[in-house]
């Protein structure tokens, strides 16, 4: 009921920036749509937008590395996942600030002065994240999942050169980095567990060789283990992987 009387009043805004938006993101679908649905559906949408760009950003990667890394150690919830995640927002800031610069600089401050408009401010802002998710994918070598969600959205599977990026919308673009943040991160986790199965393995021998079958190994690997990732400073290691990761 309110929509219904706020519609009036919101509709020129509500026909260039919201739709634009939501065509960014969902595609031609909802072109047809009535000036209250598209304010349903960008009021939904922002309520999504924190998920998004979290997604959009180098987050997904690394609370996932951070969170191997606690697992690995075999510590429960130490660190909290308060702490886990806190850490992992100031590591997207770190890493993403070049884009977020950008953003500021080109999108903000000109849409502050009037100098833009809205739909403008939009589009560069939106660049700087396409231009990180692109290099994360092909970065990392995980063009074939781009390709993968091209061919589910019905568009002709080839690879794409530098000069043609534009061509692929970002709502295919968005998948393909998600899947392919993750993948990085599940190889990252790999290879930080390696040297903790090994000092289980070794405690596990010891204790069978004593005849302690009983006493948990995880018991007593833990201590070794803490020991060891702090004498290597090792959260400093994991934080300078992490960074390296997506600086190359």
């Amino acid at each position: 009921m309110i929509l219904s009387v706020l519609a009036p009043e919101l509709e020129p805004a509500a026909e260039t920036f919201p739709l634009n938006l939501l065509r960014s993101l969902f595609g031609e679908g909802v072109e047809g749509a009535t000036t209250t649905v598209e304010i349903l559906l960008l009021l939904t949408v922002l309520t999504l937008v924190p998920s998004i760009l979290i997604l959009m950003t180098s987050f997904t990667r690394t609370v996932i590395v951070l969170s191997f890394t606690r697992n690995a150690m075999g510590t429960q919830q130490m660190p909290p996942n308060q702490v886990i995640i806190g850490l992992a927002l100031f590591l997207t800031y770190f890493t993403m600030y070049g884009a977020l610069s950008r953003i500021y600089d080109e999108a903000w401050i000109p849409y502050q002065e009037e100098s833009i408009d809205l739909d403008e401010a939009y589009k560069k802002a939106v660049d700087p994240l396409r231009d990180f998710m692109f290099e994360q994918i092909f970065g990392q070598k995980h063009d074939k999942d781009l390709e993968t969600f091209m061919g589910l959205a019905g568009m002709e599977q080839r690879p794409y050169s530098a000069d043609d990026l534009d061509e692929i919308p970002t709502y295919v673009l968005i998948p393909a980095f998600i899947t392919s943040e993750i993948k990085t991160a599940l190889r990252m986790g790999f290879y930080i567990f390696i040297p903790f199965i090994v000092i289980d393995m070794i405690v596990a021998s010891a204790l069978m060789s004593m005849g302690m079958m009983m006493l948990p190994p995880a018991m007593i690997s833990l201590p070794f283990k803490l020991m060891l990732f702090v004498l290597v400073n090792g959260w400093d290691l994991v934080v300078q992987g992490i960074v390296k990761s997506f600086t190359g």
